[in-house]
């Protein structure tokens, strides 16, 4: 491994909760380890990047914090570096599971009918976790924590009534969810847990979307956020995708 990639990382980690995970990453950061082996002994399959500022600020966000929320336009890794955090802090033993959620809602188009068991009709909907999934882990590997239990990939609806303990939480596509919905997952929250909201308000599929009303309850959009919650808003500079959608964004 090249000295580049040896390069240590500046992390805020001063947060209330979730000592085992400061802890740990603070002495990773230390060493310059992000990337290296885990406590266990199991490898990274490759190291972790930020490409834009805001990405870097939603990295450290996202291992320090309780509570977090990625917003802002499309193309930019929200869902990526939600997962691929995730997944970094599972391999690392800091959380014991991982459920990544999301709405299934059809964007405008009627897809029918969907033959087979009830993980055949929604998946679909949840590929994207699955693709964000296997850029950090290989298909074998997915399927068996999947098995196992250790991930969860599944609709907002599946959440109900559930406490999650332990557990790394991402709600992908928030932006979809109502307000009563997004009110259900916040609650869900049990100890040694961390919670993930990803959403582009720009782009709801509902009339009635409730991720704004979510931010603002909260004072985020304000900066006078609670304890353990944080925010970062992407913008189109922060376009990753593509080149030509970052030179074009501003036209749609």
């Amino acid at each position: 491994m090249g000295k580049a990639s040896r390069k240590k990382q500046k992390v805020n980690l001063k947060v209330v909760g979730n000592r085992d995970a400061d802890n740990y990453f603070e002495q990773q950061v230390s060493a310059g380890n992000y990337g290296k082996s885990t406590p266990s002994g199991r490898q990274f399959k490759k190291n972790l990047e930020a490409r834009t500022e805001n990405q870097e600020l939603a990295m450290n966000m996202l291992r320090s914090k309780t509570f977090s929320y990625i917003s802002g336009t499309w193309g930019t890794g929200k869902t990526f570096l939600a997962v691929a955090i995730g997944i970094e802090l599972f391999k690392a033993g800091i959380v014991k599971k991982m459920v990544f959620t999301r709405p299934a809602v059809e964007a405008g188009e009627k897809i029918g009918f969907l033959p087979g068991d009830m993980k055949e009709k929604v998946d679909p909907y949840m590929q994207p976790l699955y693709d964000a999934c296997l850029e950090r882990m290989s298909g074998k590997e997915l399927d068996g924590h999947m098995r196992e239990k250790r991930i969860e990939i599944c609709p907002v609806g599946f959440l109900r009534g559930r406490t999650l303990a332990g557990a790394y939480i991402v709600v992908d596509e928030a932006q979809n969810c109502t307000y009563t919905q997004l009110k259900m997952i916040y609650t869900r929250i049990g100890m040694g847990s961390k919670m993930v909201f990803t959403g582009d308000e720009s782009q709801s599929d509902i009339p009635d979307s409730g991720y704004v009303e979510m931010l603002r309850r909260l004072k985020l959009l304000d900066g006078d956020a609670p304890n353990g919650h944080g925010l970062v808003q992407m913008t189109g500079k922060d376009i990753v995708r593509h080149p030509l959608l970052a030179e074009t964004a501003h036209l749609l």
